[in-house]
């Protein structure tokens, strides 16, 4: 499921933000919005797909969609909100049409908590151009 997802993800920063991105092993310690969505499979699993920002990338995200050159709190988080829906949204449409499977994706929520490597099972992060996003990937 992570790949489907971090597919999406670069699509994303290509096709709607017109930025370069590079997959990476790590994530630095910036301040980091993070934002989930649960994602139901056919066969009934449960995951919570993890989206998350650093604020030099949300803040970029919300001037390329709201042309806000600094944004408040709140509209960084929706701004998360958002991106995470379409990631996710994205991630839909692509297992349906390639691997032709189907999920369900719910509403995404904002985490005031970070999360710890370890309790993930799957990570994948993403240099895009000065900012950091993570996609995560956790059972439940």
């Amino acid at each position: 499921m992570l790949p489907i997802i971090v597919q999406a993800a670069e699509n994303f920063c290509h096709h709607q933000l017109c930025l370069p991105f590079e997959r990476t092993t790590s994530f630095s310690q910036k301040r980091t919005l993070l934002a989930y969505i649960d994602i139901e499979a056919v066969d009934g699993s449960v995951h919570r797909a993890f989206i998350g920002c650093d604020t030099i990338l949300i803040q970029a995200i919300a001037e390329t969609f709201l042309g806000e050159d600094e944004s408040d709190e709140q509209t960084l988080i929706d701004m998360l909100l958002e991106t995470t829906n379409m990631i996710v949204g994205s991630a839909k449409v692509l297992a349906e049409e390639s691997y032709e499977t189907s999920i369900s994706i719910m509403t995404p929520f904002f985490s005031s908590t970070t999360i710890g490597e370890g309790d993930l099972e799957e990570i994948q992060h993403l240099r895009v151009e000065d900012g950091e996003m993570i996609i995560a990937l956790q059972r439940l």
